[in-house]
């Protein structure tokens, strides 16, 4: 569980690029299941194997190699990617920035609300996307949500990528100024004021403000940016629409 963001159903993605193709992987129970299933199978025949052959030398080392394979596989299932994304234009040609877009909503504020991000690199291949829904929220903390979740994914991804967060700079493009304001602007303040607005009172939604400034502190930089919705940026209409997807399949139930 992350942070800020409580219990939720959670659909991660984590996307590579394979060759000219690209492939992107859901987070799975079933994958954990079928490694540990393979896991129990090599053992009974491993010890088939010895009973039968009187374990022949070099027996055990070819098993403990398979072994270690299947446990260093990713508890992934692939799933197929349909469309493309152009390239992140604020990155321009910042070649080891990394991109995180985020979109979030609410229906009814409170309500039923979804948010949903993608992280791009430079060239335009996606990194990782998700898309989560929450029956009960505030289109506020589906906003600041998104950024928190792709900075929490990039933390997974980066060091599989071989990269060190700590030395990546990320830009966050979200189409909230709740969001771009907070984090560039009044989150300063609070925290000199011992997480206290000017009024004395505690700013809403501080779990995930707390857990935002606390995320950011974990790369090179991070920076905010603005982009107008619904206003044929790319990417945010990809984040707007994956939201508003899940919140429709979730009100159809």
């Amino acid at each position: 569980m992350f942070p800020g963001l409580g219990c939720r159903r959670q659909n991660i993605l984590r996307c590579s690029k394979i060759g000219k193709g690209k492939r992107c992987f859901a987070g799975s129970q079933k994958a954990r299941s079928m490694k540990k299933k393979h896991l129990k199978s090599l053992n009974t025949i491993e010890k088939w194997l010895v009973t039968e052959t009187g374990n022949p030398k070099g027996l055990k080392d070819a098993f403990e190699t398979i072994r270690n394979a299947i446990e260093d596989l990713p508890e992934t299932v692939a799933i197929k990617v349909i469309g493309t994304l152009p390239a992140p234009i604020e990155i321009g040609d910042e070649v080891e920035t990394i991109a995180v877009y985020s979109d979030g909503g609410c229906r009814g504020n409170p309500g039923p609300g979804a948010f949903a991000f993608v992280i791009q690199q430079h060239n335009g291949e996606v990194i990782a996307e998700g898309v989560e829904y929450e029956a009960y929220t505030t289109n506020n903390k589906m906003e600041l949500s998104g950024p928190l979740k792709g900075l929490h994914e990039l933390l997974i991804v980066l060091p599989a990528m071989g990269r060190d967060p700590l030395l990546t700079k990320v830009k966050i493009i979200t189409d909230s100024k709740y969001v771009v304001d907070g984090m560039k602007s009044w989150v300063k303040g609070w925290k000199s004021r011992g997480w206290k607005k000017a009024d004395n009172k505690a700013p809403e939604n501080l779990d995930l403000w707390q857990a935002l400034d606390l995320v950011r502190e974990k790369f090179m930089q991070v920076e905010w940016m603005w982009v107008k919705g619904h206003a044929g940026h790319a990417q945010n209409e990809y984040c707007d629409r994956k939201a508003n997807e899940v919140m429709d399949d979730n009100s159809s139930r």
